[in-house]
């Protein structure tokens, strides 16, 4: 059964394990159908170089800059992307076509697929960004593999996109991997190119993630206010970095966590540095709608972190709502055909399509 909580929702349950932390979440579902573009693909042309990042907004009327890998540094840049470049037909439907892609992210090569509705358009367009999967057995598209087939089916242009590292994209640093920074570029990276085609209507732009990703989608929106125009989060990790570091990475890979302090320094030492990757502490700059969904009983991201997130959110002043699943856990199974067919009206009453 689901039922909706907005501020309001707050049930006052501490956050007892759910203190600091940032790292894995759990592997979402397997990759799904298809997506081509109006120009005939080429297996062998990259992507178009862009220029380099420059500042989006005064530097004095932002958060200061503790450290070149934080949210404040991607507040200073400017985001063009690239023309997007089909490299290979994977299928097609009755609706749509699924290539595919590679996109530029700044300086770095990124793999993903986009899946286009047939027709004239121009489309509205959606980002997706996938939960954890470890990169040494992710290959293209995985994750999300339902939510580009329903979205492609209900008119959106879906570019679902690997991250650096992953798949078929440039090598990703350690620090890129450990502190989402370098995902976050990539995944406003791909809003940037989406833009750009002409099948793709820029006034009508969505961004959607998963667990790690549901984080990554939070960090964009704190990034860059207005980027896109509404954003889906399901299963989300923490909006506090230091949960997610400690839940996930201090489980999974205890020498990256050292690694982390080593680079930044303790908690205790450094308390802002961990601050400035903290969507959370940022809210306040989210200029779109967001809308939230999580299961009471999910097994890897707690749903107190959930209803926190909410809860702050509200405090901000976004305009957020979240949808509360009882006794869903963190796939989304017996409930996923109620929230997706939930989060398609909240976007197309929000893109107004």
């Amino acid at each position: 059964m689901r039922r909706t909580a907005a501020a309001a929702l707050l049930l006052l349950a501490p956050l007892v394990a759910c203190s600091d932390d940032d790292s894995s979440d759990a592997p979402d579902a397997a990759p799904s159908a298809s997506t081509p573009p109006t120009q005939q693909p080429s297996a062998t042309s990259a992507p178009t170089p862009t220029e380099p990042a420059e500042p989006a907004e005064p530097a004095d009327t932002l958060p200061p800059v503790t450290d070149r890998t934080s949210l404040p540094q991607l507040m200073r840049e400017e985001f063009r992307g690239s023309r997007i470049r089909f490299t290979e037909l994977e299928g097609e439907t009755a609706s749509y076509t699924r290539h595919r892609v590679v996109y530029r992210s700044g300086d770095v090569r990124v793999s993903g697929v986009l899946l286009r509705p047939k027709g004239e358009g121009p489309f509205p367009g959606i980002v997706l960004n996938h939960g954890y999967i470890d990169p040494d057995v992710y290959v293209t598209g995985q994750g999300l593999a339902r939510e580009q087939d329903w979205l492609a089916n209900a008119g959106f242009v879906v570019l679902h996109t690997d991250y650096r590292g992953h798949a078929g994209s440039d090598p990703a640093t350690a620090l890129d991997r450990e502190s989402r920074i370098g995902y976050t570029r990539d995944a406003l990276n791909a809003v940037a190119s989406l833009k750009r085609e002409p099948y793709v209507d820029a006034d009508k732009m969505a961004m959607l993630g998963r667990s790690m990703g549901g984080g990554i989608t939070l960090n964009a929106l704190v990034a860059q206010p207005g980027i896109v125009d509404a954003a889906v989060v399901y299963a989300s990790v923490s909006s506090r970095y230091l949960d997610n570091l400690r839940h996930f990475t201090a489980v999974s890979r205890p020498d990256a966590v050292d690694a982390v302090y080593e680079r930044f320094g303790t908690p205790q030492e450094a308390p802002e540095v961990y601050r400035g990757l903290s969507s959370r502490t940022y809210f306040d700059r989210i200029t779109e709608p967001v809308l939230m969904h999580h299961g009471t009983d999910d097994e890897q991201c707690p749903f107190p972190w959930a209803r926190t997130t909410q809860r702050l959110l509200t405090e901000a002043g976004v305009e957020s709502r979240l949808e509360v699943y009882d006794g869903e856990r963190h796939a989304f199974v017996p409930e996923w055909q109620a929230s997706i067919e939930e989060t398609v009206r909240f976007l197309k009453r929000r893109l107004d399509v």
